[in-house]
This record gives C-alpha cells, sequence and structure tokens, in this order.
C-alpha cells in the first residue's frame, strides 16, 4: 500500500470513527476465512502456553535527584501488553520504567510511575483503563503513554471502533489535564512464527491501523509515535535478540529500542526536550495534511506527529517531526517510593 492509498484509508476510518460509521474489519470479507485459518495456527506456534507475567514496575524513579522543590512528574501507562511490559523479568526492563527513568535524567525531577495497561487488552479496554486513572487518588498524571492495537488486529475488530475508542480516550485525558502520547500499532508482520499470506495481511492491517490511529489521536490535541516500523526491520534483522522468549513479545531490548523511540515525545509534550519544535529540514520534517502525515509516520520507524493547525486548504494539519532518540538508561522503582 503506498503513502497516498494509505492516506486515504486512514481518512475513512477516522472519518467513520469520528461520525459513528461502522466500517469493516481491518481485513477485508474475502480474506476472513484465510486470515482466522493461518491465526489460529499462529497462535498454536506463538507463546509457550504459561499465564502471563508481568513485573511490577510501579514507583518513584530518580528519588536519589536533589531536591528541587517542585513535586514529581506523574507518568501513567496505558493500554495493552506492550505497555505492560510482558515478555520481561525484571521492573526496570519494562517500557514504563524506562520512560519514567529517561524522563527523569531529562526532566531532573523524580518521576512516578502508575500503570493501567493490562496485556490481552483492545481498545474498547480503553474506556475503563481511563476511568481507573482518572479516579486515581494519587493525582492526575502530567503525561499518559497509551499503546494499543496489537489485539484489535488479531481479533478482527473494526478500524473504525478501534480508533473511536482510542480517540475518546485522548479526549478525556487531554480534558483532564494531562499531556497524551501514543505509541501507534506496531507491525504483527514481524512476529517469527507468523507465515504468508496472514504477514502480509498483518503488515498491511497494523499500519492501516496506525495510521487511522494518529489521525484520530492528532485530533484530539495527543501525538503519536510510529512503532511499525521501529519493530518491524530491527526485529525481522534481530528475531533473537530483540524479540522475547515467547517469540512474540519484546524481549528487554526490543522494549528499550521502542522507548528510545518514545521517550523524546514524551519530553517535548511536556515542554522538556532540548531539541527546537520547528520542523528540521535536513531530517525531512514539516507540516502536513494530517492524513499524509499519518501515512508516512506509518511507514517510519519513530516517527512524531503533533497537531499544528485546525484547519488548510486538505483540512487539519500536523507537525512531522524525526526526533534524534538517547539511550534510555534501566533503573528499579525506588522500594521507599512505591506510589501508594
Amino acid at each position: 500500500m503506498t503513502s497516498m492509498s494509505r492516506a486515504r484509508a486512514a481518512r475513512r476510518i477516522a472519518a467513520g470513527a469520528a461520525y459513528g460509521g461502522g466500517g469493516i474489519g481491518l481485513a477485508g470479507a474475502a480474506t476472513v476465512g484465510l486470515l482466522v485459518a493461518e491465526m489460529q495456527l499462529a497462535r498454536r506456534r506463538v507463546g509457550n502456553g504459561t499465564p502471563p507475567r508481568v513485573p511490577n514496575a510501579e514507583g518513584l524513579y530518580g528519588g536519589s535527584l536533589p531536591a528541587s522543590g517542585e513535586p514529581p512528574l506523574r507518568l501513567t501507562m496505558l493500554g495493552d501488553s506492550t505497555a505492560a511490559g510482558q515478555g520481561v523479568h525484571r521492573a526496570g526492563q519494562t517500557p514504563g520504567a524506562l520512560l519514567a527513568a529517561g524522563l527523569s535524567a531529562v526532566a531532573e525531577r523524580p518521576v512516578v510511575l502508575r500503570s493501567a495497561a493490562v496485556p490481552g487488552a483492545r481498545s474498547d479496554d480503553l474506556e475503563r483503563q481511563v476511568s481507573q486513572v482518572l479516579a486515581d487518588t494519587g493525582g492526575l498524571p502530567d503525561v499518559c503513554v497509551i499503546m494499543i492495537g496489537a489485539n484489535d488486529v488479531t481479533n478482527r475488530m473494526p478500524a473504525t471502533r478501534s480508533v473511536r475508542c482510542l480517540s475518546a480516550a485522548v479526549r478525556r485525558l487531554r480534558t483532564a489535564g494531562a499531556e497524551v502520547v501514543v505509541g501507534t500499532c506496531p507491525d504483527l508482520g514481524t512476529i517469527e512464527p507468523v507465515r504468508q499470506p496472514l504477514r502480509w495481511l498483518a503488515r498491511r492491517a497494523s499500519r492501516q491501523l496506525a495510521a487511522a490511529q494518529t489521525i484520530g489521536a492528532v485530533q484530539q490535541g495527543g501525538r503519536t509515535v510510529s512503532l511499525g516500523d521501529l519493530l518491524g526491520p530491527e526485529f525481522a534483522a534481530n528475531p533473537r535478540e530483540l524479540f522475547g522468549p515467547d517469540n512474540y513479545h519484546p524481549s528487554a531490548e526490543g522494549y528499550a529500542t521502542a522507548a528510545m523511540a518514545v521517550l523524546p515525545t514524551v519530553c517535548a509534550a511536556l515542554g522538556l526536550w532540548p531539541e527546537e519544535e520547528h520542523p528540521d529540514v535536513s531530517r525531512r520534517e514539516g507540516f502536513l495534511p494530517v492524513a499524509r502525515a499519518a501515512a508516512e509516520a506509518a511507514s517510519e520507524a519513530g516517527t512524531e506527529v503533533a497537531a499544528a493547525m485546525p484547519s488548510g486548504p486538505r483540512g487539519p494539519w500536523a507537525l512531522l517531526k524525526r526526533r534524534r532518540r538517547r539511550r534510555v538508561p534501566e533503573a528499579e522503582p525506588t522500594p521507599s517510593g512505591q506510589a501508594s
């Protein structure tokens, strides 16, 4: 699928989500039978049948920093197993811990990490997760990171419904005063046990959903970071290194790679990233119609999309950025700073 055709498809999905269209699944009706058969085979080959184990990474990061008189920043993770960190054994290896440690280092302030993410969650679980976050007596988050979409693809949730649920979650969090960064749907065509033609269908569906997610999230005031290509070529080139023991979820190195891509956008959302917000032409950054920016982001690792202008000759415009990444340090939560 070309960038322009992906942009058109993403616009249709986002419009259907906004105006209540039911839409069709991420795979066309003619391929559903084949997709189901191949997915059942892939599911038997993926994983080892053990229940999900997710380390508890909630707590305080950067607690040894000198007191600045400012309260700790609050970071909350929402979404599925990728947001929760399924597949690794230590709390410090989860994406939430990596982002909290990195944010603390950049801000030079402690960071309290919370998580509402649940392995196996689809976008329709975000309403419950957001309600849990907003009801937290510990205080509202400064920034929320949402990673969602893979289970929507594998369960054939209609793309319009998926984007509608994500858009509503971003809108509620932004209305409450939190910044929101969405790591869009990863490229499921990179999962090693998945065979053709499911691999091609999964890649197409993943990128199509990622582009539509970008439009929905940006229109509600969030920012997005593409995980599709990030977890594509790098995972395909290094499957033993970047996939975890179940050959499905990322390994510690895989999560670190994803966190390096998301951290600059999290910091920029809070006004903490040292780079200029103006586009750098040398890195092919610029202002684009939001659908075109979404399509380009879905095809390139770590690309950020943020709202720029509410209207233009071809509708809303967005700023596409390719931020320089920094290595994210692994850190465990401070036991004495565990959030209550």
